[in-house]
């Protein structure tokens, strides 16, 4: 009878066990591809991953955090309040951008400079809305570039300390980069190893498609005689590990008189960039290094930009070169051979 009793008790255990097993194993999601879009930081977001489940509300709560960080739309940001003065202490998205600002801006020769802002609002490209008064525009000039300069701020203790207040920051030129690479880090810490993250264009992908197949990622072809058309791809990339990123000057712009003012702005002279590169496309080792390095290539023009890309070594360029009213593609030597890794 005792022993009946104990084969029982193991049946109904083992029978327990299975159960368990069995519901366990139906319950367990299996990997999928979700993709999530929107709107952010003034531009869209379009982000696919493979992932057992919807990580849309993690990512929403990382943009908000890098919003409350680095924009300078939001009153209460720590960007805003440094540009207004205000003793507020640097958080890990900040730092993370100087250190980037201060590596692109002695490799570009001072042509990237986040202190730029002054004369991007001056130019109508900021907050600014309209564009200065052309007889005003040499002494205006020169009279702002007395506070551009990064010699002329420093970052110490979580702090950044100004030689002149009127200084200003202007983050923009790496803050697209900065948040895919972000987001993508999050993608990797919930154990995502397929994924594309695309904000305004600046782009970081990783292993695979839904498909099975390399991520493809186009680039845009400068439309300068027919501002209604449809966007065209000059290119088009089969990638599967990329950080990229791109500059242009033919979106937003101005005519001041008979010369077209683009939002490219060399705080070297003060003036709107005046050269034939279009579009600047960098590969990088992060995409907030590509977009910095792209930014860069816009002011430098066609020669210092294959320069500084050759001085960079973990990136590689792509250009889109206006000569005698036709456009040349113009690469880096290491294009073909940094995409395909």
């Amino acid at each position: 009878m005792q022993i009946n009793r104990q084969h029982t008790i193991a049946a109904m255990v083992g029978l327990a066990v299975a159960t368990f097993l069995i519901w366990g194993w139906k319950d367990d999601p299996k990997p999928r591809y979700f993709h999530n879009e929107g709107k952010v930081f003034g531009t869209y977001y379009n982000i696919r991953y493979e992932s057992t489940a919807d990580l849309e509300d993690s990512i929403k709560a990382a943009f908000a955090a890098f919003d409350n960080s680095l924009s300078m739309f939001n009153p209460h940001s720590v960007l805003s309040a440094i540009n207004a003065n205000r003793d507020t202490a640097t958080d890990v998205f900040f730092e993370e951008m100087w250190e980037e600002a201060v590596r692109v801006n002695a490799l570009s020769d001072g042509a990237f400079d986040i202190t730029v802002a002054p004369l991007v609002n001056y130019w109508g490209f900021g907050n600014k809305k309209l564009p200065p008064t052309p007889s005003l525009k040499g002494k205006e000039i020169d009279s702002i570039r007395q506070f551009v300069g990064f010699e002329k701020i420093r970052l110490t203790g979580h702090h950044v300390l100004k030689s002149d207040p009127r200084i200003q920051i202007d983050g923009g030129a790496v803050a697209k980069g900065q948040a895919c690479d972000v987001i993508a880090n999050l993608l990797k810490r919930n154990g995502c190893g397929n994924y594309l993250v695309d904000i305004g264009g600046e782009v970081v992908t990783h292993g695979v498609n839904p498909k099975g197949e390399k991520w493809r990622v186009g680039i845009t072809k400068p439309n300068l005689n027919n501002e209604g058309a449809q966007d065209e791809l000059q290119d088009i990339l089969a990638v599967n590990n990329i950080c990229m990123a791109t500059s242009g000057n033919y979106r937003n712009y101005y005519y001041d008189g008979n010369q077209r003012r683009s939002h490219t702005i060399d705080p070297r002279t003060g003036y709107p960039v005046q050269h034939s590169v279009l579009s600047a496309t960098v590969a990088s080792s992060s995409c907030m290094r590509a977009d910095a390095l792209a930014t860069a290539c816009m002011v430098l023009g066609e020669e210092e930009a294959l320069a500084m890309i050759s001085r960079a070594e973990d990136a590689a360029c792509y250009l889109l070169v206006a000569k005698n009213d036709s456009l040349y593609v113009v690469q880096s030597e290491n294009w073909e051979a940094f995409i395909a890794q």
